[in-house]
């Protein structure tokens, strides 16, 4: 499975991976100035909301009154709609 640094490295350079991964950490950072930004999607998990940078990556997190958690950083080549349910649901 490759990573989005790996998908950018054959398409540019190592160093445009690097950037990009940079740039969207720091985009994660600045949620917490303004977290009510995205888009409240209850009927993913409750309480999560979502956002995009770049129109390319899609940007899950949750919101309490002391900070911003990234639950998801999804690639628009993803899936769009990304499952949070429990993974030991299916555990049987």
């Amino acid at each position: 499975m490759k990573t989005w640094n790996g998908f950018i490295i054959e398409a540019g350079s190592p160093v445009t991976a690097v950037r990009f991964v940079d740039a969207i950490v720091n985009f994660c950072l600045r949620l917490q100035t303004f977290p009510e930004r995205g888009v409240p999607r209850d009927d993913l998990l409750s309480g999560v909301r979502v956002t995009h940078y770049r129109q390319r990556v899609v940007i899950a997190y949750l919101v309490d009154p002391e900070m911003v958690s990234i639950v998801g950083v999804f690639y628009g080549g993803q899936a769009r709609e990304p499952s949070f349910a429990d993974p030991t649901e299916h555990d049987h």
